[in-house]
């Protein structure tokens, strides 16, 4: 069995287009999201992507910017998100399952130039997914893919 991934980092997004506030932990609601973020319920609950692309994607653009800018909510690593649609991500003993590919938004070119070109690579902009169970997830939490 292959060591399971981190998770590095979470944001919260409190209102639509606000600032995506940092924590150490988060509540999560089954088929609802992350507990005080902007979106909630339908199939796109909770926005995820990889350290290890996002320091690709800087390195492509020659940016610095902080991973934030990417408006994910949650960030993992040593976990590859790609082609993942329908599978069960476990973050502690939280289950996200994954239901598509996070596509960029105009606002990456805002963060970074020529950031939204170099997300249009497959699954490079990470993927969202909705959230299975109630529970709290925490930065240093394991994070596995589950087999179905």
């Amino acid at each position: 069995m292959s060591q399971p991934g981190r998770l590095e980092a979470i944001w919260i997004k409190r209102f639509k287009r606000g600032p995506m506030d940092p924590t150490e932990q988060a509540t999560m609601v089954e088929g609802r999201g992350i507990e005080g973020n902007a979106n909630q319920g339908g199939k796109r609950q909770v926005t995820i992507i990889s350290k290890e692309m996002w320091d690709k994607l800087m390195a492509e653009v020659g940016g610095d910017k902080d991973p934030s800018s990417r408006r994910a909510n949650l960030m993992v690593s040593g976990i590859d998100l790609t082609e993942t649609r329908e599978r069960v991500l476990a973050i502690g003993s939280v289950r996200i399952r994954i239901n598509g590919e996070t596509r960029p938004c105009e606002r990456m070119d805002e963060a970074q130039h020529g950031l939204k070109g170099a997300m249009q690579a497959s699954w490079a902009g990470g993927a969202f997914g909705e959230v299975l169970d109630d529970g709290s997830i925490s930065v240093g939490d394991p994070v596995e893919w589950q087999e179905s």
